[in-house]
């Protein structure tokens, strides 16, 4: 069992197909726990610090057109196996193959207009967090809910 924090993207065409809330809610509805949330356009350093797996891909510029194109709305969710359990709730790339229930499953029919972004792996999650955030715009807290997320043995090992 991991407590971690992940970095969610919601991608320009989420934010004009007026997406947020519904996202933000099945985060929620899943019990994980948002510590840090804003709004910004992505710089284009911070876009080539973003996606540096793809910089030599065909599509790589653009891709950081597309996201530098309008504000996208970036999330810190925490919990245990954020990881994981986030890249579920958003669902494979490719929207119209993504499972049913999922966030692209649901709302997808594209691959690059895939609405959302979620880190691959803890590595990612972290140099992904930092690109975004500062800590000081990250919080911690003791969520009222956790009492009945996780059962106490859980949260026992979320206090060590």
């Amino acid at each position: 069992m991991n407590t971690s924090r992940t970095a969610v993207l919601v991608k320009p065409d989420g934010l004009q197909r007026g997406l947020i809330g519904e996202i933000i809610s099945r985060f929620e509805r899943k019990g994980l726990k948002l510590v840090g949330l804003k709004m910004v356009n992505l710089t284009d350093e911070q876009l080539s610090d973003w996606y540096a797996e793809h910089k030599d891909k065909s599509f790589f510029g653009e891709l950081k057109s597309f996201m530098g194109s309008m504000p996208i709305v970036c999330m810190v969710w925490e919990g245990i196996d954020a990881v994981p359990v986030v890249r579920k709730l958003v669902g494979t790339t490719l929207g119209r193959e993504a499972e049913a229930g999922s966030i692209r499953g649901d709302f997808g029919m594209s691959q690059q207009f895939n609405l959302i972004h979620a880190s691959a792996n803890g590595d990612d999650a972290a140099r992904e967090i930092k690109i975004v955030f500062s800590d000081d715009e990250l919080f911690n807290y003791a969520g009222a809910r956790e009492c009945v997320i996780y059962a106490d043995f859980e949260l026992a090992k979320l206090k060590e």
